[in-house]
């Protein structure tokens, strides 16, 4: 709405308006622009007058002192600000503005004038009364034309003239730059109320005067005779003012509340760590730069290439456009090089060009001038003194160096040569005193360990440490081939020849790539390339020539017959070299021995037949280290190669094998001409309408392949499970295996954001987390042969779609032939017919072979291990939610591969495990659901002839198994039962049998407790029940519910769904409604489950999913009324966040930092031989946030977040009750004479947890991230979005009153 040009004055007595007002034009009202026209002339005129009073006041108010006075027309943004509290006005942000001394005045531009201006100001206020009256006749007039008042002069009341004193009461305009006469009238009806409501605030208004000025009345011809009744449209103008005025107080009212978040952010600042505000730009713009530098330099070095190393390292500080950059560790990487050799004048002149690039010399540079020094018998004690005192000059303590500095091979030894040389007596301290998580959740857990029982296994000392000698073998061959489970069949003549054949053709093509490989260093090596730019050649010297053949081999075997994308492929090949490349790494640094003697002492921790122990695995092992602190590091400091330079190395590999491997044409087939080609093409195709290229393999090998059906299988070490215990997790860097490098936190390829916050947390705030982790890496597992038997005859058989065993790929469809003479007779629409038979054809075959191909991976590495005993090291994703590192064959994987694991360890049933065994069994087949646990274990023990003929006879019996929800695990529990009922006395058959006890629609249940949700709570079993709730149930039938009040209304779709809508129609959408699924992808979900219902209309489809997921929707607000408010408010406060700039991090409540890597994205092009490969990286942080994915992505995030915290305070307080637990997110496994244990920790951590004030921790972090430490022009330059950001993260969703309590005696809480 247009004001008019007086009203953006900005009105000061002996008061500079505040800096930031200035900016504040730029931000548009929330008043919608077309408004009713009498609305607007009318509220116009209004403001015109309260100003005009006012001035009026200020005028008659001659004994007032101006100095303290401070009087302020603030011009407000629209979402209020002027209003402060006190005698001394301050803006929002703390600060006092400038006050001119006695006697000054503020000039129009903004400056301080002298004393004898002040008839100026006078003159120029003069003037601007003038407008003033001029503005407010003008909108006179005009209002009553809109009104139909007839149009008569309306007598004003001028102001008083200024009476001596008071001239120095000067008015400015709003930004101090323009007069009020060239202002244009761009203010809208939202400042006009915030200037009433700042004025009302500050200063109390006679009322009288405010009310003449409110609504001005109407008077008549005659000198003093009273006006008639108020028209119509006045008595209206009268209430809009009156809510005008509301709106004011309810706009003062927020700007308190403003001013008081203000002040306490203002307190946290002065307290907050450094790293909640600071923000390292210059790290983020040539940080991804400065890791291909320092891998490139690792590589050179490692592979002996010392020259090139130096040579780039010196071109690029030569050029100053490229020394920025260079950080301090780029040539720290070369002075380790010097000192290795002993060159003192080499690491002086290292030092002098760290001082020309204006860096300064860190741990590791003076790390390297003592360890050269050492190495010199002849270095002069002086030349050390000098050295050690510059440290101590620049703050950093000798003892440092052994505390924060990776040693490789001897080099400790000689830095404590060089002090020792001038300080014989010293010592190297190292902290062993053990820090404690801060989480008040774990507190107990660490500190009261009197009547912990942590678990041993069940090895002896010295089995434990020959599994380790195995296990390091494996992990140093970095690769292991294992047979194939199809080996069992009977091998055919045609089986034999093919094998003979392949296996030929595979030396031929061995011996063609090394030569390749050799011709291409040799070009890449001679190549005059500039020194500044980046090779690959040192890449291709880490390993044997031989290793990287293998590697590209062993690709070979794995490429589908249909082919697989060259960007795919290529990362595969290059992640293959990087892993070998860090263990030879680690085997060069000579950490292997020291390895071996710190995990054999570590080993008497677990043993059986070892002393009890009160620490933890990552206490033992981090004072164990401790002891042996001389010789090499443990954690190496590698980089992780960057994902471009991973994908150009195994481009470079792909193109070689394109180019170099060959075969006969006539392999095969005697009839066609002999010539040789490639056994792989390059191609292109497209995949969501873009082009991708791929490599393919010919017709000749696929068949060769699948002819020979291979014996052996050839796998990364890290694919299987560890013959031993995973080395604890002690650090963010360092745990699982033994020498494959792993990341506790895994991420997108070329995302590092999650590895900068771990490395600025403190060690013990990871501790919780740490240890989590390697108490479900230390449940031993082994195989259930009966059961895997079973599966192998089915797979080498014919599989079974039903039991999810995939049949083998001559089960697959034929794919269609079609010659040329036939086509031409064929309509366009049978063409198009034929294409699609085509394509459907193919790509079922596809899909059958990958499926079929996880099968044989899982299968066959089961089937390897079934003789032993294994582990399963873990890490975790971006949110916190673990996983076990190995990727095929794991208990987080299909039914099959669950089904045939038990745990190592086996433990009596005890009085109720058997009962729980049959519980358990009930809850795989799903068909007692909302029964009670008493009413399931009735029917289990109903069906005990079903049960034992299952076991007996899985493949030739009745089969009852087959139906189940989860087959293979009911057939792997119905064998357990019968072993345990035929036992002498079933209390004590030892089981090893997992007992799975599940959370019902557990992210419903942490958002009913966050929000203290009674109704919610009561649906997804957080309060004690007769029976289960069953939330999916509950929202069928209140969709159902929906659905007959709208066929009675006539609705067809409504008509149509009648006795279709059921639970497993609407399962999905209610599961994952809570993770941040759509109105969209929920559709998607509820159009599938119609789908496969054969007796709905197919016509009807897309509407009645249209329809259906509109009433799920609608049904969850009316059940989870809280769940909808503190998800709006998550998604909410992530848009603000991300529209700000930012990304949104926040910290699980036991203390795990955590961020979302969601940017938008960029394409990056990498200049490939074979071809150009384009990329679209999303998790850039130099881009800004994607605003979207921020938003959408926050509250499941943060949901999962706290189902992990749940699941990791569970396996905590359990490892301390000696109990065997693992997880599968939100299904939690134990021994089933434990689960009643088990249970109970379950609850109580559950309700442990949400004691806590999650969301207004999650507030005050929030808050103290994104709007604490902001400079001033930061929020001037955005003050709108500041100030909704800042109210809107204090507003903490209101809770209900659920009693978190009753969690404890719920027995379908988990069940």
């Amino acid at each position: 709405m247009e004001l008019p040009e007086a009203t953006r004055v900005h009105l000061t007595v002996g008061l500079q308006e505040p800096p930031w007002t200035s900016q504040r034009r730029h931000f548009s009202a929330l008043i919608p622009k077309k408004e009713d026209g009498k609305k607007r002339v009318w509220e116009q005129s209004q403001l015109l007058d309260v100003l005009e009073a006012r001035i009026q006041q200020l005028q008659s108010d001659v004994i007032v002192d101006v100095q303290h006075e401070k009087v302020q027309f603030v011009k407000a943004s629209k979402a209020g600000i002027g209003d402060s509290s006190g005698n001394s006005p301050k803006n929002v942000f703390g600060e006092r503005p400038e006050v001119p001394k006695a006697g000054q005045t503020i000039s129009k531009g903004g400056g301080q004038t002298g004393k004898g201006e002040g008839k100026d100001a006078s003159a120029s206020k003069s003037r601007w009364m003038e407008k003033l009256s001029q503005e407010k006749k003008t909108k006179t007039k005009k209002l009553k034309q809109k009104l139909g008042l007839e149009d008569k002069p309306v007598k004003s009341s001028k102001g008083k003239l200024m009476l001596p004193g008071t001239s120095h009461k000067t008015i400015s305009t709003k930004a101090g730059i323009k007069t009020a006469s060239t202002v244009k009238k761009s203010k809208s009806l939202k400042n006009q109320e915030h200037t009433m409501a700042a004025s009302k605030h500050k200063h109390t208004m006679a009322a009288a005067p405010v009310a003449a000025a409110n609504v001005p009345i109407r008077k008549a011809k005659g000198k003093g005779k009273a006006s008639k009744e108020p028209a119509p449209e006045l008595s209206e103008a009268r209430n809009r003012a009156e809510e005008m005025e509301r709106k004011a107080e309810a706009k003062a009212r927020e700007l308190a509340e403003v001013e008081e978040l203000e002040r306490k952010l203002n307190q946290w600042a002065v307290s907050a760590r450094p790293e909640l505000v600071q923000d390292n730009s210059e790290a983020r713009v040539y940080g991804d730069v400065q890791r291909s530098v320092r891998c490139y330099l690792e590589a050179c070095v490692f592979c002996g290439d010392i020259d090139r190393a130096h040579r780039f390292l010196l071109s690029h500080h030569r050029m100053v456009s490229r020394r920025n950059l260079l950080n301090i560790g780029l040539y720290n990487i070369m002075m380790r090089v010097w000192a290795k050799k002993g060159s003192l004048n080499q690491i002086g002149r290292m030092f002098i060009l760290i001082e020309e690039a204006g860096l300064k010399p860190n741990l590791g540079s003076y790390c390297a001038a003592l360890e050269c020094m050492g190495r010199n018998p002849d270095c002069s004690p002086h030349l050390i003194n000098r050295v050690l005192r510059q440290m101590e000059e620049d703050g950093l303590p000798v003892d440092e160096l052994f505390s924060h500095c990776v040693f490789r091979q001897d080099e400790r030894d000689m830095v404590l040569r060089a002090i020792h040389t001038v300080q014989p007596d010293f010592q190297s301290s190292i902290n062993t005193i053990l820090q404690t998580c801060s989480s008040p959740l774990v507190k107990d857990f660490y500190t009261e360990r009197a009547d912990a029982k942590y678990p041993k296994m069940a090895f002896s000392l010295e089995e434990l440490q020959e599994r380790f000698s195995r296990q390091l073998s494996i992990e140093q061959a970095s690769t292991i081939t294992i047979h194939s489970v199809e080996a069992m069949k009977p091998v055919t003549s045609h089986m034999a020849k093919m094998r003979d054949l392949l296996a030929v053709q595979r030396l031929v093509w061995h011996k063609a790539l090394v030569g390749a490989l050799r011709e291409g260093k040799i070009i890449l090596a001679s190549s005059t390339q500039k020194a500044v730019r980046l090779s690959l050649y040192p890449y291709l010297c880490l390993l044997d020539e031989k290793d990287y053949v293998d590697i590209m081999i062993q690709s070979l075997s794995n490429l589908p017959p249909s082919g697989e994308s060259l960007h795919i492929l290529a990362k595969e090949l290059g992640n293959r070299v990087h892993n070998m490349f860090c263990i030879r790494m680690k085997g060069h640094n000579q950490m292997v021995d020291k390895l071996s003697h710190i995990y054999n002492e570590y080993t008497e921790l677990l043993a059986k037949d070892s002393k009890e122990f009160d620490v933890l695995p990552r206490e033992r092992w981090w004072k164990l280290e401790a002891e042996h602190s001389s010789g090499p590091s443990l954690l190496g400091d590698e980089t992780h190669w960057p994902h471009m330079v991973v994908v150009e190395l195994g481009t470079y590999l792909v193109d070689l094998m394109v180019k170099h491997m060959k075969v006969n044409s006539d392999l095969l087939n005697s009839a066609y001409d002999r010539k040789l080609i490639p056994v792989l093409y390059h191609m292109y195709t497209f995949r969501s309408n873009k082009q991708v290229g791929f490599i393919k393999p010919h017709p000749i090998l696929t068949q060769m392949q699948q002819d020979a059906m291979d014996t052996t299988l050839t796998f990364d070490s890290y694919v299987m499970p560890m013959l031993c215990p995973p080395v604890p997790w002690t650090s963010a860097k360092f745990g699982a295996y033994l020498l494959t490098p792993t990341k506790m936190m895994r991420a997108v390829e070329g995302a590092n954001q999650h590895e900068i916050l771990l490395e600025k947390c403190q060690d013990a705030d990871l501790h919780a987390v740490l240890d989590s982790l390697n108490q479900l890496g230390n449940a031993a597992w082994r195989i259930n042969q009966p059961l895997l038997d079973i599966i192998i005859s089915i797979f080498n058989d014919k599989g079974s779609e039903k039991l999810d065993v995939p049949p083998p790929n001559s089960e697959a469809p034929k794919i269609p032939r079609y010659n040329q003479q036939d086509s031409a007779t064929f309509t366009s629409a049978e063409k198009a017919h034929l294409k699609r038979e085509v394509v459907n054809a193919k790509k079922k075959c596809s899909e059958m072979h990958s499926l079929r191909m996880d099968a044989l991976y899982k299968l066959s590495i089961a089937n390897h291990m079934r003789d032993e005993v294994f582990w399963f090291p873990h890490n975790m994703d971006f949110r916190g939610r673990t996983y076990p590192c190995p990727p095929y064959f794991n208990h987080l994987g299909s039914d099959v591969t669950r089904a045939v694991l038990v745990f190592a360890e086996g433990k009596p049933l005890g009085p109720g495990g058997l009962e729980w065994l049959k519980i358990h069994l009930v809850n795989l087949t799903g068909l007692k659901k909302r029964s009670s646990l008493a009413g399931r274990l009735e029917y289990a023990n109903s069906i005990m002839d079903d049960i034992l003929d299952s076991a007996d006879n899985p493949l030739i019996g009745k089969k009852w198994w087959q139906n189940a929800d989860e087959p293979w695990q009911t057939l792997a529990c119905c064998m357990e039962i019968a072993n345990a009922v035929r036992s002498p006395d079933p209390t004590h058959f030892i089981s090893h049998f997992p007992v799975h006890q599940d959370g019902s629609c557990n992210g419903l249940q942490h958002y009913a407790a966050l929000g203290r949700d009674v109704i919610g709570a009561t649906s997804v079993n957080l309060i004690p029940c007769e029976v289960p709730q069953d939330v999916y149930s509950g929202v069928a039938q209140q969709v159902e519910e929906f659905r007959v009040r709208d066929a009675e209304k006539g609705l067809k779709i409504a008509q149509v769904l009648e006795g279709f809508i059921s639970r497993k129609v609407v399962k999905q959408t209610v599961m994952t409604v809570v993770y941040g699924v759509t109105r969209y992808g929920g559709r998607l979900q509820i159009e599938k489950r119609l789908k496969e219902i054969d007796d709905f209309p197919k016509e009807y489809v897309w509407d009645a999913s249209h329809y259906l997921v509109h009433q799920v929707f609608s049904s969850l607000k009316e059940m989870f009324t809280g769940t909808r408010e503190i998800q709006d408010w998550l998604t909410e406060s992530a848009r603000l966040i991300s529209k700000s700039g930012s990304t949104v991090e926040w910290v699980t409540p036991l203390g795990l930092p955590i961020i979302q890597p969601y940017h938008r994205s960029r394409t990056q092009m990498l200049k490939a031989t074979i071809q150009y490969l384009s990329f679209q990286i999303t998790h850039d942080s130099k881009e800004r946030p994607d605003t979207v994915k921020q938003k959408n992505a926050f509250p499941p995030n943060f949901i999962h977040s706290l189902d992990s915290t749940h699941m990791m305070l569970t396996a905590l307080y359990c490892y301390s009750a000696g109990l065997t637990f693992v997880s599968v997110h939100d299904c939690f496994w134990t021994h089933a004479i434990t689960v009643d244990t088990m249970n109970k920790v379950c609850r109580e951590q559950f309700v442990a947890l949400h004691s806590q004030p999650i969301l207004q921790e999650l507030s005050n972090f929030l808050l103290k991230k994104y709007c604490s430490g902001l400079q001033s022009e930061v929020k001037s330059k955005k003050f709108l979005e500041y100030q909704r950001m800042l109210l809107l993260l204090a507003k903490v969703p209101q809770t209900g009153n659920f009693d978190l309590q009753r969690v404890k005696e719920s027995t379908y809480f988990f069940s």
